[in-house]
């Protein structure tokens, strides 16, 4: 979603005569737009803007703004702890920068962090999406309701928010029209979409099945999802949907009911496996990613036990897992943390067992053919860059320019994150 919001910053300060400078030593405006998921975040943002104080030591120094998630949680702090910081703007607040700038004065510090979804979401209607990439993302519904106890985003995003239905299909087919063969919908529970409008309430399954019927775009997925909000509506999209993708990013955090009480996820163990089980008996060819925190405050050796029997049962082929890291404001961030030595010992045997689902599914796809979405070229421009069905990674060769083509692909070898492969008979032109 970052990377959304930035092009879209873009998309909208290009309106004042402002210009993407490939000189980050020669800007008059400097963005860091930000993210608060990760550790030590807010300290990232003061070592990027001391180097920039060093770019700029013997010139006139830009107008220095902090976008984003760590903009909306520390803003004050930000503005008093480092004086080179001239304006910082929440993540609901960007469509405001145009203003700012216009009537920005030196020596005078900026804050504006009011949740302001609505008016956001009313101007990106106004302002074409320039993005033009073969994988493009869209934003179609923002903020969070769940409040799960370890997460900033309710504090970050605000409440959960979703865009008009027609204002996204309107941006997807601008998207379309720019190049975009493939198109993942963001939101911070995405699939808690819903927009009302005369007496209809439209869903992500009614996005996903309008979309289906656009011939240039090929693929569609969705990011990331709550196992609340994984509806019947949703999961028969899986069977009658051609152009989504059977690979599914489902945080759970834990296999243990008594840790998932504790962070206040709203469902059980059983309630996710359920689901699973009955995508898989929809489309067989589905595989799930998902989210793991180990060390949550709590967590006793036969909870995390509980969480390796989920991770042997389901045999993820992706996933993020961390060490449970508090994050200020939250009701987690006062409990009492585990010993670091136990989540870090913890941590990698879990890893063991995903590492090892990751590199298996890998080496299943060695020496046969697979679909591949052409993106890039990558940087020595000796290779192709796509991905396949399941957001793997694949690097292969070719002497024809295949960008925003389905390609058919050999794959020859594979590690824990890449696919390598040659290109067999091409498919017809996306």
């Amino acid at each position: 979603m970052n990377e959304y919001d930035s092009n879209r910053i873009f998309d909208i300060v290009k309106n004042i005569g402002y210009e993407k400078s490939n000189d980050q030593n020669n800007a008059d405006c400097y963005i860091i737009n930000t993210c608060h998921i990760r550790d030590k975040a807010k300290e990232k943002v003061f070592h990027e803007v001391g180097r920039v104080k060093k770019i700029y030591s013997n010139k006139d120094k830009p107008v220095m703004i902090i976008a984003g998630c760590v903009a909306q949680a520390e803003n004050q702090e930000i503005l008093k702890r480092e004086p080179y910081i001239d304006v910082v703007i929440g993540p609901q607040s960007y469509h405001k920068i145009n203003k700012i700038l216009y009537n920005f004065q030196k020596n005078k510090k900026e804050d504006e962090t009011e949740f302001d979804t609505v008016a956001k979401f009313d101007l990106l209607e106004k302002i074409k999406n320039s993005d033009n990439k073969v994988s493009s993302f869209l934003t179609i519904q923002e903020g969070c309701d769940k409040f799960c106890r370890f997460c900033v985003v309710p504090y970050t995003r605000g409440p959960e928010c979703s865009r008009p239905f027609k204002t996204i299909i309107n941006e997807a087919e601008e998207l379309i029209k720019n190049g975009a063969r493939e198109i993942t919908l963001l939101g911070q529970n995405v699939n808690a979409y819903s927009f009302k409008e005369n007496n209809n309430e439209y869903k992500i399954s009614n996005l996903l099945n309008e979309l289906e019927n656009y011939s240039e775009l090929k693929r569609i997925r969705y990011t990331t999802s709550h196992p609340v909000d994984m509806t019947d509506d949703l999961i028969e999209c899986y069977a009658s949907n051609k152009k989504l993708m059977p690979f599914i990013h489902l945080p759970i955090q834990s296999g243990s009911n008594k840790v998932l009480k504790l962070m206040n996820r709203k469902h059980k163990v059983e309630d996710y496996l359920n689901i699973y089980y009955k995508l898989i008996k929809i489309n067989p060819l589905i595989k799930f990613s998902s989210d793991f925190i180990i060390g949550y405050p709590g967590e006793e050796q036969v909870d995390f036990d509980k969480t390796v029997e989920l991770v042997k049962e389901i045999k993820f082929i992706n996933s993020f897992s961390f060490i449970f890291s508090p994050r200020p404001g939250t009701q987690a961030s006062k409990l009492k943390e585990l010993n670091n030595s136990i989540s870090k010992e913890r941590l990698i045997k879990l890893q063991s067992f995903l590492f090892k689902n990751q590199i298996d599914h890998n080496k299943s796809l060695e020496n046969k053919e697979i679909d591949v979405l052409v993106e890039n070229k990558t940087k020595d421009q000796n290779k192709y860059f796509g991905r396949n069905e399941y957001f793997n990674s694949v690097i292969y060769s070719s002497d024809k320019n295949d960008i925003g083509k389905i390609v058919k692909v050999n794959i020859e070898n594979s590690n824990q994150n890449t696919l390598f492969g040659k290109i067999k008979n091409k498919m017809k032109a996306a």
